[in-house]
């Protein structure tokens, strides 16, 4: 039995010899995915507004570990890493520095649907030495996806628009898009055309019939976003503006690009299609 077990315990060195053991993650969105599959020994350093719940949906979980002064690649550097996890819209001239230091760098460039997240786990948990971590998590994911469908089907997609203070939409490709689609809602800005993130059309969009405007805020109740809006005079007229048909969600799950957005779905199902929660 001793040998048995020498045997199997030198057979997985080179597997635990070949896992990082210094990840420094670069953005939220890894933060995110890195917590969830890497043993916490793995774990060198988080983003640098990994901690702040205005952005990360795991900033409770972050605290456990340092944080980067900065996004910049000197504070990546300073801890050593033997991995770095970086999205494609972190600074070009980050990414050059890193990729010239020969550093073990890998860029996540796919967020806008869920299946872009599984993809991304697959990634990480290869990389990481996690692959069955990563499955499982995927199973899991998939698990609250089919219950959130089997419990929505058959309702009638509220019509919905993303408002914020600054002037722009969300159409289709999108985070939100994704969120719309999982969630029982017809994203009015794609169906009329609108694709990414786009200038408003002020002048449209009354003719667009949004029923409810989804929002986030810094504050729960979004008071902070819809005293910006009254101030914008193409919100402030809108059916919905004035009944004040407004569902807030965090800023957080409404820009994650992590399996957290899943909290997002269940969230806005909940105040759409209250009766199918009873």
């Amino acid at each position: 039995m001793r040998r048995w077990l020498a045997f199997l315990l030198l057979a997985a060195l080179p597997l635990l010899a070949a896992r990082p053991q210094r990840v420094v993650s670069q953005a939220v969105g890894t933060d995110e995915l890195l917590l969830a599959l890497a043993d916490p020994g793995q774990i060198a350093a988080l983003s640098h507004i990994g901690r702040d719940a205005r952005f990360s949906a795991a900033a409770g979980e972050a605290q456990r570990f340092p944080a980067l002064k900065d996004s910049d690649a000197e504070s990546v550097l300073r801890f050593r890493p033997d991995l770095v996890l970086a999205a494609s819209f972190t600074r070009p001239e980050t990414l050059a520095l890193l990729r010239r230091t020969g550093v073990r760098l890998v860029v996540l460039d796919r967020f806008d649907t869920l299946e872009d997240v599984y993809a991304s786990l697959r990634i990480l948990g290869r990389e990481l030495g996690q692959e069955a971590r990563a499955e499982a998590l995927i199973a899991q994911c998939r698990g609250r996806v089919q219950a959130l469908t089997d419990r929505l089907k058959g309702v009638r997609p509220v019509r919905v628009l993303t408002a914020g203070a600054y002037p722009f939409t969300a159409g289709s490709g999108t985070t939100f898009q994704d969120l719309c689609d999982h969630a029982g809602a017809l994203n009015v800005a794609a169906e009329a055309g609108l694709k990414g993130h786009a200038p408003t059309p002020s002048e449209k969009l009354l003719t667009w019939n949004a029923e409810v405007l989804v929002i986030s805020g810094d504050r729960p109740d979004g008071s902070d976003t819809r005293a910006r809006l009254a101030e914008i005079p193409h919100y402030r007229v809108l059916p919905a503006f004035k009944a004040g048909r407004f569902v807030v969600l965090p800023g957080a799950l409404m820009s994650s690009v992590s399996h957290r957005r899943i909290d997002a779905y269940e969230m806005l199902a909940r105040a759409l299609h209250p009766e199918r929660f009873r």
